[in-house]
Formats: structure tokens, C-alpha cells, sequence
């Protein structure tokens, strides 16, 4: 087995390994969840928290993660039992279950995105909150959201199914550039709206002291930063163990982050004023999907023809990032079993595919358990990040050394993040995942 990981695929540049991480942290996270978890926590609170959470505890886990398979050389299943021994098996099962659950309802959103932009190309937008909430119930429900989920794992797989270099990077070196660019130009289109800033300042810069010290808005925070960066779930650990010896870790790891946050704080400069200038304030925090789904095709469809054509770029766009990141989600497994039982990958491509939609067949049935699917995955997304930074930090902590050259970094930088990962990290996460947790545990109970 050992020969076998040894023989591992790399990225073919540092390009490479930037455009295919950053595609795997772009995606429904920034697109969908940021604008959703920052109406609902006080709007420049949220973002207060989740940059603060992203450069202090999500940096440190970054690095950790990629130096724990760039040293291990292994699949993120194997790569904590392969330095730390059986005992850390669990840490490895938590990395490659973890991923099946969010890819199973993740490609259900997917099939939603694509039949909205297919419906947005072909036919047009609803006229009105009810005609949207009517076709996202006809999006949502019957067949067709089978059909989507289906579709988006066959693309999926066949994307993974062609290796990391000739599959992801090659797919994601496409894609990203033509992201960037829909993105930016959505911003420029969005900040010309006549609701714009107000849309900033309702939802962006409006500070509420309070929600700095509500649960709910310390959980979406979290959740944001560990899903929209993919830490926690081992898909930074696979692709990690793909980078060569030479790779600078932290450098890495800071334009990563830089890029996803940035992504984020656009899609909330994309999202709101559409939602200010429309009318559908009220609308964004009613549910998951609804500033996705229903309010924003609700306000482009009342926009006339220019209002049509951003809804083809946007819902193209969500597709895009989501693609870039179920491809990653898929990697994890996928290489896992190749790892353990020495599959070929087409091999365990179709095993995780076929196995990801079955699971996600009650998801695609009912949005309530897509939800609840969403709030227990990210949670083990937070727990999971307590343990690569415990582990890394006290249990491993030379194989972390060996993995942050100091004539790359510095003397000050490589001390910080040996500090923050051994001392500060795991006491933050741990507070991080209980607050979830329990504010979580209150909403089911309620």
C-alpha cells in the first residue's frame, strides 16, 4: 500500500494547486450561504466575525491541513493513521464521511442552479414573489430535482474521474478565470442599482454590538468560514498530499483565503443590492433558499431584459463555483479508496457516486432534510478542524515544524503559526463547535 500512495499525482504548478483550492472554497458557501447567514446575523457583526475567525483560527487550520498530507503523502482517510497511529483512525473515517454528506445534498442545490439558469435562458424569470415561489416548487419537488442531483454527480465524476491533473486542475484552470470575470462584472452591475447602498448599509455596515454575543450569529460565522474555505473535511488534506516538496504552506494558504473571502464579501455586494432595490428585504433570512432561489429571480425578472440576462451570468456563475467545489468534495473519497483498497479511480469514482445519490435521494425530496443535513455537516466541519489543529499541534507537532520553512517564512511567521495552531486554535474551535452546537440542539428543540 505504500508504494501505491507513494506514486501520487501532483499539480502540475503552484497555479495549479491555487486555482484548484480556490475553486473547492468558492462555491455555494460564498454564493449562497453568505448572503443568507449575514441577514441573519446583524449583517457587519457576521462579517466582523467571520474575518476575524477566517485570519485567526482558519489560517492556522489551512496550514495544518495541507502540511498533514503534503507530509504524510496519503489520502486523507489514511494520512492521520499513517503519522499518528490506529489511535487517530477515527480522524480519518470523520474525513471521508464528512464529505459524502455535504457532496449528497450539494449536488441536489446544484440541479437547482441548472434548472434555474436553463429556465432563465429558455423561458424567463417569474414576475412576481409568487410566481417564484411556484417555480421553486416545481424546481424542488418530482422528478426533475432527481434529475438534476443525478446529472450534477455524473459531471462531477466524470471531472474526477479524469485524475488530478488532466480532471480537476485542468477544469478548475478553466473555470475560475471565467468566474473572476462574471463576478466582477455582476459587482459593477449590482453597485449601479438605485438600492445599492442601502443594500450596504442595511446589510453590510449596519453593526449591532449585540450579535456579537448572539449564538446564532457565532455559528453561521463558523460555519461560513470552515465550509466556504472546504476545512475540516479533508478535501485541503488530499489535495495537500498532491503539492510538492517545495511548496510554501503558509504562502499558500493566505492566497487561498484572500481569494475565497473576497468572493464572499462580493457576492454580499452582488446580492443585497438587488434585494434592497426590489423590495425583498423581508425575504432573504425566511429560509435557506430563499435569497438563492426566490428573491433573487423574483427582483431580476421584474428588470426587464437586462434583468434576464444577469440571471443567466449569476445562476451560470452559481453553477461554476459549485462545480469547482463538488469536484473537490468527491476527490476526498474517491482517493481514499484508491489509497485503502487500491481501486483504480474510475473504479471509485462510480462507487462514491452512485452511493453520494442514494444518500442524497431524501434531500432532494425535502428541503427540511437538506437543511438539517447542512447544519449537522457543518458542525462535524468545526469539530473536524478542532482535531487537525490538536493533532497537528500536540500530537504531531515535528512533522508541523518540518512543514513551515522558516527560510521561506521567517523566523516570527513560523513561530506564530506553530503557537496559534498548538495554543489558541483548538481552544477557539472547541468554543466555536460547543456554542454550534448548542445553538443548534435549542433550534431542534424549540
Amino acid at each position: 500500500m505504500d508504494s501505491k500512495i507513494s506514486q501520487r499525482e501532483q499539480w502540475t504548478s503552484k497555479l495549479g494547486f491555487i486555482l484548484a483550492a480556490v475553486g473547492s472554497a468558492v462555491g455555494l458557501g460564498n454564493l449562497w450561504g453568505f448572503a443568507y447567514r449575514a441577514s441573519q446575523g446583524g449583517g457587519a457583526a457576521f462579517v466582523l466575525l467571520y474575518v476575524l475567525i477566517v485570519l485567526i483560527v482558519c489560517l492556522p487550520v489551512f496550514v495544518a491541513e495541507l502540511a498533514l498530507g503534503k507530509n504524510a503523502m496519503a489520502s486523507s482517510l489514511l494520512a492521520p493513521v499513517k503519522l499518528g497511529g490506529t489511535n487517530w483512525s477515527p480522524l480519518g473515517v470523520l474525513f471521508f464521511l464528512a464529505p459524502i454528506g455535504i457532496l449528497s445534498y450539494y449536488s441536489v442545490i446544484m440541479g437547482w442552479a441548472a434548472d434555474t439558469f436553463f429556465h432563465s435562458l429558455l423561458f424567463g424569470l417569474p414576475k412576481d414573489l409568487s410566481e417564484a415561489k411556484e417555480f421553486f416548487g416545481s424546481v424542488s419537488s418530482g422528478s426533475s430535482v432527481l434529475l438534476g442531483h443525478s446529472l450534477s454527480l455524473v459531471l462531477t465524476a466524470l471531472i474526477v474521474s479524469s485524475g488530478v491533473k488532466r480532471g480537476i486542475e485542468k477544469i478548475t484552470k478553466s473555470f475560475m478565470p471565467i468566474l473572476f470575470i462574471i463576478l466582477f462584472m455582476l459587482t459593477i452591475w449590482a453597485g449601479s442599482l438605485s438600492g445599492a447602498w442601502e443594500g450596504y448599509q442595511t446589510f453590510l455596515f449596519k453593526f449591532d454590538f449585540d450579535q456579537l454575543k448572539n449564538p446564532t450569529t457565532i455559528r453561521n460565522a463558523f460555519s461560513q468560514a470552515f465550509f466556504s474555505l472546504s476545512l475540516g473535511i479533508g478535501i485541503m488534506v488530499a489535495y495537500g498530499s498532491y503539492l510538492s516538496k517545495k511548496s510554501n504552506l503558509p504562502k499558500l494558504s493566505f492566497g487561498v483565503a484572500s481569494l475565497d473571502t473576497l468572493v464572499g464579501l462580493m457576492a454580499g455586494l452582488i446580492t443585497f443590492p438587488i434585494f434592497l432595490t426590489f423590495g425583498l428585504s423581508d425575504s432573504i433570512s425566511d429560509s435557506t433558499i430563499g435569497a438563492l432561489f426566490i428573491s433573487i429571480p423574483t427582483g431580476l425578472g421584474s428588470a426587464g431584459i437586462l434583468g434576464r440576462i444577469v440571471a443567466i451570468a449569476f445562476f451560470g456563475l452559481v453553477y461554476i463555483a459549485a462545480i469547482t467545489s463538488s469536484v473537490s468534495l468527491l476527490e476526498v473519497p474517491v482517493s481514499s479508496l484508491m489509497d485503502k483498497f487500491r481501486f483504480d479511480r474510475n473504479k471509485s469514482v462510480w462507487l462514491v457516486a452512485i452511493f453520494v445519490f442514494i444518500l442524497g435521494i431524501p434531500s432532494a425530496l425535502d428541503t427540511n432534510t437538506l437543511g438539517t443535513f447542512d447544519s449537522v455537516c457543518n458542525i462535524l466541519l468545526i469539530f473536524g478542524g478542532f482535531l487537525v489543529t490538536f493533532f497537528m499541534g500536540w500530537v504531531v507537532p515535528k512533522k508541523l515544524d518540518s512543514e513551515i520553512d522558516v527560510s521561506k517564512v521567517g523566523v516570527k511567521t513560523a513561530r506564530y503559526l506553530k503557537f496559534m495552531t498548538k495554543w489558541i486554535c483548538p481552544p477557539l474551535i472547541a468554543f466555536g463547535f460547543l456554542i454550534s452546537l448548542f445553538d443548534l440542539l435549542k433550534g431542534w428543540l424549540s
